[in-house]
């Protein structure tokens, strides 16, 4: 038994080569995630409630960890950070955040929402534990600056600035890290995650129409698949009035890298089991954790 109350089975050897240390096959259970893809509109207020309403029906149906989409509170775009931006924690949508996390008694992973600290504006995904306490706050490290002629061009170094820090926080003695979407397309950020402890990186996220077919669930998989974990992907629902499309599908991929779970465009909420023995049972049976060559190349972290 570890210090956080997780029983450890016979040791195992990752591969045949003694270079390759022996490590401990955990037994462990899971829990249930909802992935709410929300509606999102112009009024504030209505989709603060909104994202509320829907916590407390993913409680009743048994979920644990409940995650919403990026920018849940207001449009998506620069013309929109400055108005609906609040501070954190002490804004009116952490507070009912906060009050509903305690009341349903679940852990919330925020999505995110326009963060005023001082002159600045973040992009920020707050987590609140069953208590209603803050968990974490991860400010999105990588600002979506994309030009692509004739489809869409986007810069949120217009309005935002950029985090400086990975977070992660833990639940139920679970390991989990957080990327906001344009850090989805960073390996190096999910890497230090996953050497961190994480078994699930939750990335709330608001690809856009020509990004998300392309690549919404490719990089999903990508990171499940080369960090032999889950990956949650949080989206929006599509508004095709809105002046910023979302392309939805909201998606649970498993450390094999297959979706186990995806939505379609439209308000919903996905609801899956994360058995986390699929993450020691892939990565016992594809020892490549152990096997990367740290002599000659490595992933570091550099602010901590």
């Amino acid at each position: 038994m570890n210090s956080n109350g997780i029983s450890l089975c016979e040791s195992t050897t990752d591969a045949v080569h003694p270079r390759f240390a022996k490590k401990p096959v955990y037994c462990l259970g899971g829990f249930k995630i909802a992935i709410v893809q929300l509606s999102v509109g112009p009024d504030k207020t209505k989709n603060v409630a909104n994202a509320v309403k829907e916590i407390h029906k993913a409680k009743e149906k048994g979920a644990q960890l409940i995650a919403l989409p990026e920018c849940f509170n207001s449009p998506y775009g620069t013309q929109f950070f400055n108005e609906y931006a609040e501070e954190v924690p002490s804004g009116a949508t952490c507070q009912a955040l906060s009050q509903a996390a305690a009341e349903a008694g679940v852990c919330v992973v925020g999505g995110t929402l326009p963060e005023r600290c001082g002159p600045k504006l973040y992009n920020t995904c707050t987590v609140w534990d069953s208590a209603g306490k803050l968990l974490a706050k991860h400010r999105k490290l990588h600002l979506f600056d994309i030009d692509i002629p004739n489809k869409i061009t986007f810069k949120e170094s217009e309005v935002l600035s950029a985090g400086n820090q990975i977070t992660t926080f833990e639940f139920q003695g679970i390991k989990i890290g957080l990327g906001i979407c344009y850090d989805l397309r960073f390996p190096e950020m999910a890497r230090i995650m996953a050497d961190q402890g994480c078994s699930l990186l939750v990335y709330p996220g608001a690809f856009n129409m020509t990004t998300g077919p392309q690549h919404w669930e490719l990089l999903g998989r990508a990171r499940a698949t080369d960090l032999q974990l889950w990956v949650a992907l949080a989206s929006p629902a599509r508004d095709t009035a809105a002046g910023y499309v979302a392309w939805g599908h909201s998606t649970l991929i498993d450390p094999w890298g297959k979706p186990v779970a995806k939505l379609d465009e439209k308000p919903g909420t996905l609801f899956a089991d994360i058995d986390l023995t699929a993450v020691e049972e892939v990565r016992s049976q594809i020892p490549i954790r152990c096997q990367r060559r740290t002599d000659v190349y490595d992933t570091i972290q550099i602010c901590k």
